[in-house]
Protein backbone atom coordinates (compact mmCIF):
# COMPACT_ATOMS: atom_id res chain seq x y z
CA UNK A 1 0.00 0.00 0.00
CA UNK A 2 1.03 3.25 -0.50
CA UNK A 3 1.82 6.40 2.09
CA UNK A 4 0.05 9.94 2.37
CA UNK A 5 3.20 12.24 2.18
CA UNK A 6 1.66 15.47 4.07
CA UNK A 7 3.41 19.12 3.15
CA UNK A 8 1.78 21.18 5.50
CA UNK A 9 2.18 23.34 8.95
CA UNK A 10 2.69 22.50 12.60
CA UNK A 11 1.73 24.72 15.47
CA UNK A 12 1.58 24.66 19.08
CA UNK A 13 -2.29 25.78 19.41
CA UNK A 14 -2.58 27.95 22.85
CA UNK A 15 -6.42 27.08 23.72
CA UNK A 16 -8.71 29.19 26.00
CA UNK A 17 -12.36 28.42 26.77
CA UNK A 18 -15.01 31.75 27.02
CA UNK A 19 -18.57 31.60 27.50
CA UNK A 20 -18.97 33.11 23.74
CA UNK A 21 -17.06 34.45 21.41
CA UNK A 22 -15.58 38.16 21.82
CA UNK A 23 -17.41 41.08 18.98
CA UNK A 24 -14.77 43.68 17.70
CA UNK A 25 -13.37 45.95 19.99
CA UNK A 26 -14.76 43.44 23.16
CA UNK A 27 -12.76 41.44 25.88
CA UNK A 28 -14.05 38.79 27.27
CA UNK A 29 -12.45 36.44 30.25
CA UNK A 30 -11.43 33.28 28.90
CA UNK A 31 -11.27 29.66 31.54
CA UNK A 32 -8.01 27.46 31.52
CA UNK A 33 -5.03 27.49 28.67
CA UNK A 34 -3.48 24.68 27.31
CA UNK A 35 -1.24 23.64 24.89
CA UNK A 36 -1.68 21.54 22.57
CA UNK A 37 -0.77 20.41 19.59
CA UNK A 38 -2.12 21.77 15.83
CA UNK A 39 -1.35 22.97 12.69
CA UNK A 40 -3.60 21.64 9.65
CA UNK A 41 -0.55 19.70 8.22
CA UNK A 42 0.47 17.90 11.79
CA UNK A 43 -3.29 17.61 12.28
CA UNK A 44 -4.23 15.75 8.87
CA UNK A 45 -0.97 13.69 8.85
CA UNK A 46 -2.12 12.59 12.28
CA UNK A 47 -6.01 12.21 11.06
CA UNK A 48 -4.56 10.02 8.24
CA UNK A 49 -2.23 7.83 10.68
CA UNK A 50 -5.30 7.24 12.73
CA UNK A 51 -7.19 6.28 9.92
CA UNK A 52 -4.81 3.58 9.17
CA UNK A 53 -2.22 4.92 6.36
CA UNK A 54 1.46 5.04 6.46
CA UNK A 55 2.36 8.49 6.66
CA UNK A 56 5.11 10.63 5.97
CA UNK A 57 5.43 14.44 7.34
CA UNK A 58 7.27 17.48 5.33
CA UNK A 59 7.05 20.82 6.98
CA UNK A 60 9.30 22.90 9.51
CA UNK A 61 9.69 23.97 12.93
CA UNK A 62 11.90 25.87 15.35
CA UNK A 63 14.91 25.29 16.91
CA UNK A 64 12.76 25.98 20.18
CA UNK A 65 11.64 23.47 23.70
CA UNK A 66 8.18 23.18 21.41
CA UNK A 67 9.36 22.54 17.81
CA UNK A 68 11.39 19.51 19.85
CA UNK A 69 8.64 18.00 21.73
CA UNK A 70 6.32 18.39 18.50
CA UNK A 71 9.14 16.21 16.63
CA UNK A 72 9.02 13.85 19.41
CA UNK A 73 5.15 13.17 19.35
CA UNK A 74 5.18 12.76 15.82
CA UNK A 75 7.68 10.05 15.80
CA UNK A 76 6.43 8.38 19.10
CA UNK A 77 3.27 7.98 17.06
CA UNK A 78 4.63 6.16 13.91
CA UNK A 79 5.26 9.24 11.58
CA UNK A 80 8.12 9.12 9.53
CA UNK A 81 9.42 12.93 10.66
CA UNK A 82 12.75 12.69 8.42
CA UNK A 83 11.42 15.18 6.02
CA UNK A 84 10.52 17.91 8.63
CA UNK A 85 13.80 20.24 9.33
CA UNK A 86 14.47 22.64 12.22
CA UNK A 87 14.74 26.03 11.43
CA UNK A 88 17.65 27.26 13.17
CA UNK A 89 17.04 30.57 15.11
CA UNK A 90 12.92 30.69 14.67
CA UNK A 91 10.42 29.70 16.53
CA UNK A 92 7.74 26.80 15.87
CA UNK A 93 4.45 28.27 14.61
CA UNK A 94 1.46 29.16 17.10
CA UNK A 95 -1.98 29.15 16.85
CA UNK A 96 -4.37 30.95 19.37
CA UNK A 97 -7.70 29.43 19.49
CA UNK A 98 -10.53 30.53 21.41
CA UNK A 99 -13.63 27.94 21.73
CA UNK A 100 -17.17 29.12 23.14
CA UNK A 101 -19.48 27.25 24.78
CA UNK A 102 -21.08 25.93 21.44
CA UNK A 103 -18.05 24.86 20.32
CA UNK A 104 -17.34 27.09 17.98
CA UNK A 105 -13.95 28.70 17.56
CA UNK A 106 -11.98 31.73 16.25
CA UNK A 107 -7.77 31.34 15.67
CA UNK A 108 -5.17 33.46 15.02
CA UNK A 109 -1.98 31.97 13.52
CA UNK A 110 1.68 33.07 13.89
CA UNK A 111 3.30 31.26 10.62
CA UNK A 112 6.73 30.90 12.67
CA UNK A 113 9.44 28.67 11.36
CA UNK A 114 6.10 27.11 8.61
CA UNK A 115 7.25 30.67 6.76
CA UNK A 116 10.66 28.95 6.17
CA UNK A 117 9.59 26.00 4.37
CA UNK A 118 10.77 25.96 0.72
CA UNK A 119 10.79 23.92 -2.47
CA UNK A 120 14.31 22.88 -1.30
CA UNK A 121 12.60 20.91 1.41
CA UNK A 122 10.58 18.73 -0.99
CA UNK A 123 13.33 15.78 -1.79
CA UNK A 124 11.22 12.97 -0.27
CA UNK A 125 8.44 13.89 -3.68
CA UNK A 126 11.06 12.66 -5.42
CA UNK A 127 10.19 9.17 -4.43
CA UNK A 128 6.46 8.88 -4.79
CA UNK A 129 4.19 7.52 -7.21
CA UNK A 130 1.37 6.40 -8.30
CA UNK A 131 0.44 4.35 -5.22
CA UNK A 132 0.65 7.68 -2.99
CA UNK A 133 -1.65 10.33 -2.06
CA UNK A 134 0.46 13.73 -1.22
CA UNK A 135 -2.25 16.12 0.69
CA UNK A 136 -1.52 19.74 1.14
CA UNK A 137 -3.13 23.00 3.16
CA UNK A 138 -2.55 26.44 2.91
CA UNK A 139 -1.06 27.27 6.15
CA UNK A 140 3.17 27.24 4.19
CA UNK A 141 4.63 29.54 1.08
CA UNK A 142 2.25 29.07 -1.54
CA UNK A 143 5.44 28.36 -3.70
CA UNK A 144 5.56 25.01 -1.83
CA UNK A 145 2.60 24.13 -2.34
CA UNK A 146 2.79 25.09 -6.01
CA UNK A 147 5.95 23.20 -6.34
CA UNK A 148 4.90 20.20 -4.19
CA UNK A 149 1.11 19.59 -6.65
CA UNK A 150 3.48 19.88 -10.13
CA UNK A 151 5.63 17.38 -8.64
CA UNK A 152 3.74 15.02 -7.07
CA UNK A 153 1.43 14.84 -9.97
CA UNK A 154 4.50 14.40 -12.86
CA UNK A 155 5.75 11.43 -10.41
CA UNK A 156 2.05 9.94 -11.36
CA UNK A 157 0.74 10.51 -7.52
CA UNK A 158 -2.82 11.50 -6.67
CA UNK A 159 -2.98 15.08 -5.02
CA UNK A 160 -5.77 16.17 -2.17
CA UNK A 161 -5.25 19.69 -2.46
CA UNK A 162 -7.25 21.37 0.84
CA UNK A 163 -7.90 25.16 -0.34
CA UNK A 164 -7.41 26.31 3.55
CA UNK A 165 -6.73 29.03 4.56
CA UNK A 166 -8.16 29.95 1.05
CA UNK A 167 -6.08 31.82 -1.35
CA UNK A 168 -5.60 31.84 -4.92
CA UNK A 169 -3.83 29.33 -6.82
CA UNK A 170 -2.52 29.24 -10.23
CA UNK A 171 -5.67 27.37 -12.43
CA UNK A 172 -3.23 24.44 -13.36
CA UNK A 173 -2.42 23.70 -9.89
CA UNK A 174 -5.85 23.35 -8.88
CA UNK A 175 -6.54 21.94 -11.93
CA UNK A 176 -3.97 18.77 -10.59
CA UNK A 177 -6.10 18.12 -7.23
CA UNK A 178 -7.91 15.47 -7.13
CA UNK A 179 -10.18 16.27 -5.16
CA UNK A 180 -9.41 20.04 -4.01
CA UNK A 181 -11.15 20.36 -0.71
CA UNK A 182 -12.90 23.60 0.41
CA UNK A 183 -15.65 24.32 2.89
CA UNK A 184 -19.34 26.15 1.67
CA UNK A 185 -17.45 29.02 1.88
CA UNK A 186 -14.01 28.70 0.55
CA UNK A 187 -15.89 27.16 -2.50
CA UNK A 188 -18.10 30.85 -2.98
CA UNK A 189 -14.50 32.41 -3.22
CA UNK A 190 -13.23 29.91 -5.63
CA UNK A 191 -16.04 30.32 -7.57
CA UNK A 192 -15.46 33.87 -7.90
CA UNK A 193 -11.26 32.93 -9.41
CA UNK A 194 -10.56 32.12 -12.70
CA UNK A 195 -10.03 28.59 -11.53
CA UNK A 196 -12.04 25.48 -12.64
CA UNK A 197 -10.47 22.38 -10.53
CA UNK A 198 -10.78 18.83 -12.51
CA UNK A 199 -12.50 17.38 -9.09
CA UNK A 200 -14.06 19.08 -6.79
CA UNK A 201 -15.30 18.02 -2.88
CA UNK A 202 -16.81 20.67 -0.52
CA UNK A 203 -17.94 20.07 2.82
CA UNK A 204 -20.65 21.42 4.57
CA UNK A 205 -20.20 20.96 8.35
CA UNK A 206 -22.74 18.69 10.17
CA UNK A 207 -24.70 18.71 6.72
CA UNK A 208 -22.35 16.34 5.06
CA UNK A 209 -19.98 17.15 1.94
CA UNK A 210 -20.82 16.66 -1.75
CA UNK A 211 -17.91 15.54 -4.57
CA UNK A 212 -19.03 15.96 -7.76
CA UNK A 213 -22.28 16.03 -7.31
CA UNK A 214 -22.17 12.91 -5.23
CA UNK A 215 -23.71 14.28 -2.03
CA UNK A 216 -23.43 11.90 1.28
CA UNK A 217 -24.40 13.30 5.10
CA UNK A 218 -22.26 11.72 8.21
CA UNK A 219 -22.63 10.25 11.60
CA UNK A 220 -25.46 12.31 13.29
CA UNK A 221 -23.53 14.32 16.27
CA UNK A 222 -25.99 15.79 18.93
CA UNK A 223 -25.28 19.61 19.99
CA UNK A 224 -24.62 18.32 23.44
CA UNK A 225 -21.47 15.81 22.22
CA UNK A 226 -19.93 18.86 20.16
CA UNK A 227 -17.33 19.82 22.19
CA UNK A 228 -14.79 21.23 19.60
CA UNK A 229 -14.75 21.80 16.06
CA UNK A 230 -11.28 22.80 15.56
CA UNK A 231 -9.99 19.63 13.92
CA UNK A 232 -12.83 18.89 12.08
CA UNK A 233 -11.89 19.70 8.93
CA UNK A 234 -8.40 18.16 9.23
CA UNK A 235 -9.85 14.82 10.23
CA UNK A 236 -11.71 14.84 7.19
CA UNK A 237 -8.89 15.09 5.24
CA UNK A 238 -6.66 13.20 6.87
CA UNK A 239 -9.21 10.37 6.85
CA UNK A 240 -9.84 11.02 3.09
CA UNK A 241 -6.26 10.42 2.02
CA UNK A 242 -6.03 7.68 4.29
CA UNK A 243 -8.93 6.01 2.40
CA UNK A 244 -7.85 7.00 -1.05
CA UNK A 245 -4.47 5.53 -0.49
CA UNK A 246 -6.01 2.33 0.74
CA UNK A 247 -7.73 1.92 -2.60
CA UNK A 248 -11.58 3.23 -1.86
CA UNK A 249 -13.47 4.37 -3.68
CA UNK A 250 -15.31 8.37 -3.44
CA UNK A 251 -18.15 6.96 -1.64
CA UNK A 252 -15.80 4.89 0.62
CA UNK A 253 -13.47 7.47 1.13
CA UNK A 254 -16.20 9.94 1.88
CA UNK A 255 -18.02 7.92 4.57
CA UNK A 256 -14.88 7.43 6.41
CA UNK A 257 -13.86 10.99 5.87
CA UNK A 258 -17.13 11.82 7.45
CA UNK A 259 -17.01 9.45 10.06
CA UNK A 260 -13.79 10.75 11.24
CA UNK A 261 -14.92 14.67 11.37
CA UNK A 262 -18.02 13.64 13.40
CA UNK A 263 -15.46 11.88 16.44
CA UNK A 264 -13.18 14.77 15.79
CA UNK A 265 -15.62 17.15 17.34
CA UNK A 266 -16.48 15.05 20.20
CA UNK A 267 -12.65 15.85 21.70
CA UNK A 268 -10.81 19.05 22.44
CA UNK A 269 -7.86 19.52 20.31
CA UNK A 270 -7.25 19.19 16.55
CA UNK A 271 -6.02 15.85 17.44
CA UNK A 272 -6.25 13.03 19.72
CA UNK A 273 -4.65 13.49 22.99
CA UNK A 274 -2.75 16.20 21.79
CA UNK A 275 -1.54 18.01 24.97
CA UNK A 276 2.37 18.67 24.82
Amino acid sequence: MGRVVVVGSLNIDLVTHVERLPKPGETVLGTGLVRLAGGKGANQAVAALVAGATVVMVGCVGSDEAGSAYLARLTALGIDTAPIRVATGFTTGHAFITVDDAGENSVVVVAGANAELSPGDLDVLGTVGPGDVVLLQLEVPLEVVIASVRRASSRGARVVLNLAPYASLAPDVVALADPLVVNEHEALWLADSEAVPGSLLVTFGAAGATWDGLQLTGPAVEAAEVIDTTGAGDAFCGALSAALVAGADRREAMQAALAAGAVAVRHVGAQPDPVL
